[in-house]
């Protein structure tokens, strides 16, 4: 068991799966919402893509106060200068392994490979204060949100039952799968693995979040100069 896990918590898979659900319902709703409604589209789609993002994050951190021994227990939400360095170097690491990947994917698959926040946003044209939340978004909300349901609530319910190491397969498998693009899974497996293994060996939740923040970078400054302008699609 995760040696951040002092006390053993209420909670297990069931939490992950009301988690994803309000996800998945949180997303549906908003683009009913703004469907056909005479909304600025960039706001539009920042609120479809980081809002029930930021929701499932906060009935995750909920259901571990409310089942558990709080967040930073439960899902090892403890900061510490060696996992943020940790985090950084597997970030750093990984791009060496995932930008090659990338590319070689893209080889493949050709436009197929265009992820989904660069298919939602690669056409916005808008002001370079809305590129800014772009970037903020890809590079700092989503990784952090996505790090407290995927390798904070997951792995804390499959490091419970099963270990760690178990924890480390499932999490990479399922935040490669709930992205829903089915083309790039493989892509996404590759990325995902040097962010695990930053949460692995840390038991330290911010070491994955860091990690996730420096893969997700490069394609943040893209889409942020896409749209402001600065660069073509």
């Amino acid at each position: 068991m995760d040696a951040n896990l002092d006390r053993r918590h209420r909670w297990g898979l069931g939490a992950f799966l009301v988690v994803e659900s309000v996800y998945l319902l949180l997303a549906l709703a908003l683009a009913y919402a703004f469907a056909g409604r005479a909304v600025e589209r960039v706001l539009a789609v920042v609120l479809g893509t980081a809002g029930p993002t930021v929701v499932a994050a906060l009935v995750a951190v909920l259901i571990t106060t409310l089942r558990g021994n709080g967040p930073t227990v439960d899902l090892s939400l403890r900061w510490s200068w060696r996992a943020a360095g940790v985090g950084l170097l597997f970030g750093i690491g990984g791009l060496f392994v995932t930008i090659p990947a990338a590319a070689l994917w893209v080889s493949v698959v050709g436009e197929d490979a265009n992820s989904a926040a660069g298919e939602v946003f690669g056409d916005i044209r808008s002001t370079w204060a809305w590129a800014i939340v772009v970037f903020l978004v890809v590079v700092v909300v989503a990784p952090i949100c996505e790090e407290i349901v995927y390798r904070g609530l997951l792995w804390g319910a499959v490091d419970q039952r099963w270990g760690r190491w178990v924890a480390l397969i499932v999490t990479t498998v399922v935040f490669s799968v709930a992205h829903l693009e089915w083309t790039r899974i493989p892509l996404l497996l590759v990325v995902a693995i040097p962010i695990g293994l930053a949460r692995l060996l840390t038991a330290n939740l911010p070491a994955s979040m860091i990690a996730h923040m420096v893969t997700n970078l490069l394609p943040g400054l893209v889409l942020m100069f896409t749209v402001a302008g600065a660069v073509p699609a």
